[in-house]
């Protein structure tokens, strides 16, 4: 299946098709001789695709009769065991081969981009946009605003649904896409697009239904305003997706990120302890009432609600199958329970060992606590809580650290020789902070040994082998 052939970046987001593919294999009248053209770079060997004589070069340009838009139409036409594939030579000639293979097996070719296709902008202004809120000298790469709901399908990203014509929505269906991830943020159309300051975000409740009629499911998303989308008006967003239930396994809910840069940017303001506390109360009530009616919590509050309001984070077993780990909900209770684990069983270390770890403040109480455990095995953590002065305002999460201030409020204070900090402050597959400091420039700024870990189970591994 398709999870199988795309490598995920998100954990426990696994995307399926509910494949069906199509009972005409093949109709000769169909015009599939569209303005995309699939360039093929790569053909594996011995794959179905070399097997039938599939040559590198060519174009692809339709299977069973359907042309090939991109990396979603290219999966779900592949899935099938007898494949007619209509092919475009560089010299005009047009030729179609036939392919029989194991059913899912994949065709064995490779395509100039991995969509097969250019990613889709955004074509929203959010009042609450974090790239609004970057500051000039940042990276180009940070700037792109995607909302591609092909990259919602493979990687898990949340995308609005704002630039999705009808055409694209019927694709959506017939391709039996599931699940997606939709950044909701108001149920209510007038609310939705004045926040999105886009006309047609107002159309969300029509297009979620018709996933749902459709037997699709889908992930929500809601990013909280004070006095915008909170109160009355998330109650009417709970309600309304409450109500397509199963269709709509889950929402989160995270408060806005404010950084420093909002100069010409609408005044927004964040979330105080007690207005924090007041939304895992009101929280808390709707998904108790949902756990008894459906067995499932519905509504989840990311884990920044639980450290702004200064009260315990919920249970390991109240996240049920973490399913929205990426906006942060669940990530504590998570890394403490693969933490524990991996430690469980371990000797104390022969030799004390001396450690310094870096992180966000605002999850600083929460490890504090989780790594005073490791003084019984031999290791002394000295934990560094790093205030983010490059982006400034509300942001306090370690993701968004950067090398610069890491060199700025470490330099010398580390006594030991060893510096472990968490993998994702840096850009992935790359030893690059945000800011374009690297991994190397800040061991020798700080003159210390810099070891990345992922999660719990990882750091356990790096602080009883280093």
């Amino acid at each position: 299946m398709f999870r199988k052939l795309v490598k995920k970046c998100a954990r426990f987001r696994l995307p399926y098709f509910d494949f069906r593919p199509p009972n005409v294999l093949y109709c000769k009248h169909m015009d599939y001789r569209t303005d995309k053209k699939q360039r093929i770079v790569r053909v594996e060997p011995d794959s179905p695709a070399a097997r039938a004589g599939v040559r590198e070069g060519e174009y692809l340009l339709a299977i069973n009769g359907e042309p090939v838009l991109d990396l979603v139409d290219y999966e779900y036409l592949t899935a099938a065991r007898l494949l007619r594939v209509a092919l475009l030579g560089d010299g005009g000639e047009e030729r179609t081969v036939t392919i029989r293979k194991r059913e899912s097996e994949p065709l064995g070719l490779a395509f100039s981009t991995s969509l097969m296709s250019e990613m889709r902008s955004c074509a929203n202004r959010c009042i609450f946009c974090f790239v609004d809120q970057m500051p000039c000298d940042v990276r180009s790469s940070l700037l792109v605003k995607d909302d591609d709901w092909r990259l919602s399908f493979i990687m898990g990203n949340y995308v609005t649904l704002t630039n999705v014509s009808e055409q694209e929505l019927q694709r959506i269906l017939r391709r039996r896409v599931s699940p997606l991830y939709i950044s909701i943020h108001a149920t209510d159309p007038e609310v939705r697009a004045q926040m999105m300051r886009n006309r047609t975000a107002g159309r969300l409740m029509e297009r979620l239904t018709r996933l749902a009629e459709a037997g699709l499911r889908f992930h929500a998303q809601v990013v909280c305003c004070p006095g915008i989308n909170d109160g009355e008006v998330l109650d009417r967003t709970l309600s309304d997706l409450y109500r397509l239930y199963p269709a709509a396994q889950s929402v989160a809910l995270v408060p806005v990120g404010l950084t420093r840069f909002r100069e010409g940017l609408t005044e927004l303001q964040a979330y105080t302890p007690e207005a924090a506390l007041r939304m895992i109360e009101r929280i808390e009530a709707f998904s108790a009432k949902a756990r008894a009616e459906q067995g499932t919590a519905f509504a989840f509050l990311s884990d920044e609600w639980y450290l702004k309001a200064g009260v315990p984070l919920p249970p390991y077993e109240a996240y049920e199958e973490f399913g929205q780990i990426e906006n942060g909900v669940g990530l504590l209770r998570l890394f403490e329970r693969e933490f524990l684990d991996a430690l469980s069983g371990r000797k104390p270390l022969p030799k004390r060992r001396a450690v310094a770890m870096a992180g966000g403040e605002g999850a600083y109480p929460f490890f504090r606590e989780v790594y005073r455990v490791l003084g019984q095995y031999g290791i002394d953590l000295t934990l560094h809580p790093i205030h983010n002065e490059y982006f400034g305002g509300n942001v306090n999460v370690a993701g968004l650290i950067t090398g610069g201030d890491l060199i700025r409020q470490l330099s010398g204070r580390l006594k030991e020789d060893t510096l472990l900090i968490p993998q994702n402050m840096l850009r992935e597959c790359e030893d690059v902070f945000l800011d374009g400091v690297t991994l190397p420039e800040l061991a020798s700024a700080l003159q210390v040994r810099v070891l990345p870990v992922a999660g719990g189970e990882h750091m356990i591994e790096t602080l009883f082998t280093i």
